[in-house]
């Protein structure tokens, strides 16, 4: 069986993160949602919180699972799920720039390989920060998150929808 790990904050998950884990779900036999504890990013949910909202919002795809990991590098995470891929999506230059580094270190850490998908171009202005942004101004966000992450996201950020 080929497992592969979508790593991330998700917070909160965007319809562009649920478009990588889609196609990644036609593409290995079972693929792990990690949501990853960053530093540099405070959470609006919790790891808890990230997890079931994910686990709703993948509900329709049998081979998804999410997992909740913290204080740990990815290389150890995948180790430990004995998943040798990484599946990331990339939205543009920027992403690829931000990512390949990582990429390169995991696989110079363990030989963890990682797996580069273009973002649906629809979706490369989908951000988990941008769309707080935009939903705490009052904008529509309706079509850029889940279905199961809008009410939530509103609620947490005491906004009416």
């Amino acid at each position: 069986m080929t497992r592969c790990v979508c790593p991330g904050s998700f917070d909160p998950l965007t319809l562009g993160h649920l478009d990588v884990v889609e196609r990644s779900a036609r593409l290995f036999d079972e693929v792990v949602v990690a949501v990853l504890y960053n530093p540099d990013k405070q959470g609006t949910f919790t790891a808890d919180e990230r997890v079931g909202l994910i686990e709703k919002s993948v509900a329709h795809l049998a081979n998804v699972r999410a997992e909740a990991f913290a204080d740990e590098l990815l290389v150890e995470v995948c180790a430990r799920l004995e998943a040798p891929i990484v599946v990331k999506g990339l939205r543009g230059e920027t992403d690829f720039s931000y990512e390949l580094p990582m990429a390169t270190m995991n696989r110079s850490l363990s030989g963890l390989e990682t797996l580069f998908l273009p973002g649906n171009p629809g979706m490369d202005h989908l951000s988990s920060s941008l769309i707080k942004q935009v939903a705490t101004l009052g904008g529509d966000i309706s079509g850029m998150v889940p279905e199961a992450v809008h009410g939530p996201l509103l609620e947490r950020l005491g906004v009416a929808g």
